[in-house]
């Protein structure tokens, strides 16, 4: 039986209303379908507080930051609230050691108290803890007592930020939970070694929306509209994973096409004004609402990510977002994992030449084509990933109350 009717608590280390949808909150969305969530925003430091203050984001979460009885955001969807926490004293420019452990001591005791509250005032004893990816904070389930704790794993550690006490924090937090949930295999095998109950479930995408861009009635995104054709897409972060050197191979050798990236750019990566070519077209992110209209403007999505030490880390969501639009789709072969759901309808390249015949290939596209491209991506939608963590989420729940999970 499929985990129903539980409360399930997510602390997340992305918000609920970024600018990109986030593989954290749209697990949050679907396990709400037919169980108890309660999204715990990633919290603000003292440095975002004052950042951000005149943003739209920051006047959201206002009311909600020193209230422990107003904490709570509604959302569109009847079981998913929206937790707020206090903003937390900023810390990561601390060196690591016993001054920065305790001062994450001090932050996981604000996050956990305002946990606590909420769950006492809803009268809410039993339920899971879900740790999506905050490995910032990596103990605070150890003062919440939940009925089952979880680590869900949903990208390497690769950012400065990220590794100046990430790599520490994270390895106290697979050692601590009661199982680890990853999205590729590499980083199960790796959480393997330090928490036995590890288990892997890749990302998917949200084809239902995505889809949308078959729609023969959605006009195409103003931003790419008058682009020259054919255009070579690419929606999402421009940031560490790109192949900056290979993308300029291929803009000096498919001068006839246009390059389009859209989405935010990393400026410690690039630089947008040192980024460039006469065919190459950086629009700025749009609103993931839009996604469709932009998806439908491309002739050829593309995954350029480079290949090197934590590739086979990487699940790309967007992979099978591009599928469901119908998208012919051309990719580095950075995560051979990739091939084993594909199934033949992605081409995967090594270099600049392969990626440039590919693309020519791509553009010679049929209905038939189309369709196996869409068949897979039916089969790795978020409706079936979800029934797989929630079978994997029941099964250890019941094995913990049954005093068989050490």
């Amino acid at each position: 039986m499929s985990l129903k009717n539980q409360n399930i608590v997510i602390l997340s280390q992305m918000q609920f209303d970024g600018k990109l949808e986030s593989t954290n909150y749209t697990m949050a969305k679907h396990l709400a379908k037919d169980n108890f969530v309660y999204f715990v925003d990633r919290p603000y430091t003292w440095r975002d507080y004052a950042k951000f203050k005149n943003t739209p984001e920051f006047k959201r979460r206002q009311p909600h930051f020193f209230s422990a009885d107003n904490c709570i955001i509604d959302t569109e969807i009847p079981n998913l609230k929206v937790v707020i926490s206090p903003p937390l004293p900023s810390i990561n420019a601390l060196p690591e050691g016993k001054f920065y452990r305790m001062m994450l001591k001090f932050n996981e005791l604000i996050v956990g108290t305002r946990i606590k509250k909420v769950t006492e005032r809803l009268n809410i004893t039993d339920y899971i803890f879900i740790n999506s990816y905050n490995f910032t904070l990596p103990t605070v389930h150890k003062m919440l007592n939940p009925a089952l704790s979880v680590y869900h794993c949903v990208d390497p550690l690769i950012e400065p930020y990220q590794l100046k006490h990430g790599l520490v924090s994270e390895d106290i937090l697979v050692q601590n939970v009661d199982m680890v949930i990853s999205t590729s295999k590499e980083l199960r095998n790796k959480k393997a070694l330090l928490n036995k109950n590890s288990y892997f479930i890749p990302n998917a995408a949200n084809i239902s929306h995505s889809s949308k861009a078959l729609d023969p009635d959605l006009a195409v995104s103003a931003i790419i509209k008058d682009i020259k054709k054919p255009v070579i897409g690419y929606f999402g972060a421009i940031e560490r994973r790109i192949d900056y050197d290979m993308m300029q191979e291929l803009f000096a050798a498919n001068r006839d096409k246009s390059f389009v990236m859209v989405g935010p750019i990393d400026r410690y990566y690039i630089k947008e004004e040192e980024y460039k070519a006469p065919n190459l077209h950086l629009t700025g992110p749009v609103p993931y609402s839009e996604m469709p209209a932009v998806l439908k403007g491309f002739d050829v999505a593309i995954i350029p990510f480079k290949k090197d030490e934590v590739s086979s880390d990487i699940f790309p969501l967007k992979l099978f977002e591009y599928l469901g639009s119908g998208r012919p789709v051309v990719s580095t072969d950075f995560n051979p994992d990739l091939r084993d759901f594909t199934h033949d309808t992605v081409a995967y390249c090594s270099n600049a030449t392969e990626f440039s015949a590919a693309i020519e290939t791509a553009l010679s596209d049929t209905d038939e084509l189309q369709q196996k491209r869409l068949e897979v991506a039916a089969d790795n939608t978020w409706g079936h990933r979800i029934a797989e963590i929630k079978d994997l989420l029941k099964s250890n729940l019941d094995r913990k109350r049954a005093g068989l999970l050490i």
